[in-house]
């Protein structure tokens, strides 16, 4: 479940890039997998909602969401739910690291 405290308060200046989303043409099916899809039908479904998002005006401002407020599920600003992790994991882990004497 995303992490709705880290969601901006209600300004619509905040949430207005999502009115020019590529997406908003498309069935909301593309960018969520459906329960137990892996394999070949996962990568290709996975390909095909990236498409749309590459040609998206607002690419960054979505990516930009889904890392902030850790969006759990789907495509979001290019990137797979495991690719999220990977980045918000990552992050977390140069955080953690040691000053460099």
């Amino acid at each position: 479940m995303a992490d709705v405290s880290r969601l901006p308060g209600p300004i619509a200046d905040v949430w207005e890039w999502q009115f020019r989303g590529a997406c908003r043409a498309v069935n909301p099916e593309l960018f969520f997998h459906p329960e137990g899809e892996r394999g070949p039908r996962k990568e290709r479904r996975e390909s095909a909602a990236k498409a749309v998002c590459a040609r998206c005006p607002v690419l960054a401002s979505c990516r930009a969401h889904a890392l902030a407020v850790r969006e759990p599920y789907g495509v979001w600003g290019g990137l797979s739910e495991d690719e999220r992790e990977l980045i918000v994991s990552g992050a977390a882990a140069a955080k953690e690291l040691p000053a460099a004497s």
